[in-house]
């Protein structure tokens, strides 16, 4: 079968690799349909390996080269003699997370925080971007029939964007500052909608990302924070000048975050959602004058799949929306990497069609 594999630093290949032949008891093939290129990928492409194993992984036993793509839909070919809660035939959308279920972390509930933590399409045998792969039942969750492939695709960075929302503890007629416009940056912007927040506001330095979220007609405003001071416009857009009740940053940067920290009112709630690649200068004393929450966070709750899909088969969350670009796995590298790597580039989100 073919599959998209990661060897090192722009060394991306489609491969002819062996199908899978063995199924464990709690185990299911399934045949991917469609998947996501996450920005965790592009890091890897770009500077990587970084959390793709050089040397083999603790739990999991993978190791380079690896077999890309953990933001997929796929259909189930087959299950082990356990596995009850799919069958053949069934449309998934993949929870991409393994770890041991019975650690610290796993029996609070915070199975997403286990140090022997690995992930399909990074660091697991199989990965999205295989004509095959073999999960575990825990990582397969239904989607009804109105919720496309894409859609089903779209799951895994849409948890990533909830659970900063739910970090925010936002709610209706609440008031938010968005930093970073990338596609989870966009997609925390569609649940801050859907949540019912009352005033959106965004940063982002790239055009083409602005004229995309605002093309998505739910933002009061999307600011260039290199045209416009972007905490006074905040202070003058809200009432009495106090600022957003809860601000989201991400994008990594170090001005955002500061941004952030700046824009929200007293005892309101900063999320950090993007990741930094280098430690950031901040102001603990401003957060303690301020009496504000600073949150961060880390993937997701596993548990946090059926209600995804159940946002999104409502109507009421169209991640559709953010997708840009569709691909071929034979153009992963220039239509897929170099375009969403390029400070030019027209494309936000880039969905493969692995069959």
């Amino acid at each position: 079968m073919k599959a998209v594999r990661f060897y090192a630093k722009e060394d991306v290949r489609l491969d002819e690799v062996a199908a899978p032949n063995a199924l464990g008891d709690s185990q299911v093939l399934v045949r991917p349909l469609t998947c996501g290129i996450c920005g965790t990928d592009l890091h890897e492409f770009a500077g990587g390996p970084i959390v793709t194993p050089i040397t083999r992984h603790k739990f999991t036993g993978a190791t380079l080269p690896q077999i890309l793509g953990h933001e997929f839909s796929a259909e189930v070919v087959e299950t082990g003699r356990s596995v009850s809660r799919v069958r053949k035939g069934d449309r998934v959308s993949i929870q991409p997370l393994v770890m041991p279920l019975d650690d610290y972390y796993s029996r609070r509930g915070l199975n997403h925080l286990s140090p022997s933590m690995g992930c399909i399409g990074l660091s697991w045998a199989w990965g999205g971007m295989g004509e095959l792969a073999v999960i575990n039942d825990y990582n397969a969750n239904p989607i009804p029939d109105n919720v496309s492939d894409e859609q089903g695709a779209m799951v895994e960075p849409t948890a990533v964007a909830l659970y900063g929302v739910d970090r925010a503890k936002i709610k209706g007629g609440d008031t938010v500052l968005v930093t970073g416009a990338g596609p989870i940056g966009a997609l925390v912007i569609l649940i801050c909608n859907a949540v019912g927040a009352s005033k959106i506001f965004v940063s982002e330095p790239n055009a083409n990302r602005r004229r995309h979220i605002e093309s998505l007609g739910v933002a009061a405003a999307v600011l260039d924070p290199r045209a416009v001071n972007v905490v006074d416009y905040i202070r003058e857009n809200t009432e009495e000048g106090v600022g957003v009740d809860a601000a989201i940053e991400c994008s990594g940067i170090e001005l955002a975050l500061n941004t952030c920290v700046e824009a929200v009112r007293n005892h309101g709630t900063v999320v950090q959602t993007g990741l930094h690649v280098k430690k950031a200068l901040v102001d603990p004393a401003l957060w303690a004058l301020k009496d504000i929450t600073i949150e961060a966070t880390w993937c997701y709750e596993v548990t946090m799949w059926p209600r995804v899909i159940r946002m999104i088969s409502s109507g009421k969350l169209p991640v559709e929306k953010i997708i840009t670009g569709r691909i071929q796995p034979d153009q992963i590298v220039e239509k897929g990497f170099r375009s969403l790597l390029n400070p030019a580039g027209q494309e936000m989100k880039v969905m493969v069609n692995i069959q």
